[in-house]
């Protein structure tokens, strides 16, 4: 099998360097699930299982991030200098991946994080796509979180969040679909392909707790951060969650930043 994502060398939370590469969790899920799961290019030599890919990316960090409020759809919102260089080791370490197709929310956050992908794939070009666009927070759009944690709708998105709606916006049961319809319809047009989605974290863990056969109202246990990769595959039958929150490109560039200060 071919090794399409860049291996990191990484440290455990005891210390200890291990080889962190995408190729060898792919190998290993392929084992648990009989073989049955085709990765990359391999799916074009066997056309009797026929599996999409997909990379689900969350944008990098921004000021919004990191300041602690609800940026949703607005405009300007762009990386930070820690988000621009996390895009850039999210690029590195995609450099080597079969990507078929590019996709993004069509936010700047989103675009910008995709661009550094495609530096490394100059026969794509980033296609933005509503239907993966930010959830609609209605009035809630550009609030503090320290302000929306207080009001009681707060706990119902966070403990039961089927029956949450943000006020002039979407209700979470809809956005959920709407990821879902998404990437169906992407499985649909690039069967046997890999396609990378830039997309948002609350999203991703949306379309995450979906495949995984978690109720949405749990999803908020699953973590997304920024710039982390999360692998699914598609075919005619079962989903396969192949990898979720990678960021070891990220720990990577962290560890890289301590030892340039420090040394």
């Amino acid at each position: 099998m071919r090794c399409f994502i860049k291996g990191i060398r990484h440290r455990d939370t005891e210390g200890t360097e291990e080889r962190g590469s995408f190729a060898r969790v792919l190998r290993l899920a392929s084992r648990l699930a009989g073989g049955y799961v085709i990765i990359g290019r391999d799916a074009r030599r066997n056309r009797s299982v026929l599996m999409t890919t997909f990379l689900l990316i969350r944008h990098a960090t921004n000021d919004s991030v990191k300041a602690g409020s609800l940026a949703g759809r607005a405009k300007g919102v762009r990386l930070n200098d820690e988000g621009r260089a996390q895009a850039v080791a999210l690029g590195e370490r995609l450099a080597g991946a079969p990507l078929a197709r590019l996709y993004a929310s069509p936010l700047e956050r989103t675009l910008e994080t995709a661009a550094e992908i495609a530096r490394h794939h100059p026969q794509l070009d980033v296609e933005t796509r509503e239907e993966i666009g930010e959830v609609d927070y209605g009035d809630w759009q550009g609030k503090s979180i320290s302000e929306l944690q207080r009001r009681k709708m707060w706990a119902v998105v966070q403990e039961y969040p089927s029956r949450a709606r943000f006020p002039n916006g979407e209700t979470m049961r809809g956005v959920q679909a709407r990821i879902v319809n998404a990437i169906e319809a992407l499985a649909q047009k690039h069967p046997s392909e890999m396609i990378a989605l830039v997309f948002h974290a609350d999203l991703i863990k949306m379309a995450l707790a979906h495949y995984l056969g978690m109720h949405l109202d749990v999803f908020q246990r699953i973590v997304v951060s920024p710039a982390s990769i999360s692998t699914l595959q598609l075919g005619h039958s079962r989903p396969f969650i192949i990898s979720m929150n990678d960021i070891a490109h990220v720990l990577a560039l962290k560890r890289n930043q301590r030892e340039a200060t420090s040394g």
